[in-house]
């Protein structure tokens, strides 16, 4: 059984940054598409990033263009997040998840197999 395991998040001012990274066990990471989501109580989750199992190719949402970073050590099972220049609206739980099938990653959760736990994001003005 695949587990997914984040860490990071916190509170940060408006312009700061964090670091959000989830750890994979119980699969064969390096074959995962891995993204992350992020989701407002009240709201719909929301797409935020992904990476090819390769990390050749990356996609981004439109609202985190140019400030985040998704990367991911495939000797480490780990993907991480890299939020710069964060934004209150950035604030939500943040999920990162895993899509067992190779190919180019995709923008909807029910493309992913596999979730973390979630870890809060909080972004103060």
């Amino acid at each position: 059984q695949v587990q997914l395991v984040e860490s990071g998040g916190g509170l940060v001012q408006a312009g700061g940054s964090l670091r959000d990274s989830c750890a994979a066990s119980g699969g064969t990471f390096s074959w995962f598409a891995m993204a992350w989501f992020r989701q407002v109580p009240g709201k719909e989750r929301e797409f935020v990033a992904a990476i090819r199992w390769s990390g050749t190719s990356t996609d981004y949402a439109d609202s985190v263009k140019g400030r985040f970073t998704i990367s991911r050590d495939n000797a480490k099972n780990t993907v991480y997040l890299q939020m710069n220049s964060l934004k209150p609206e950035d604030t939500a739980v943040y999920y990162c998840a895993a899509d067992r099938n190779l190919g180019s990653p995709g923008r909807l959760g029910e493309e992913y197999d596999y979730w973390g736990q979630g870890t809060q994001v909080t972004v103060s003005s």
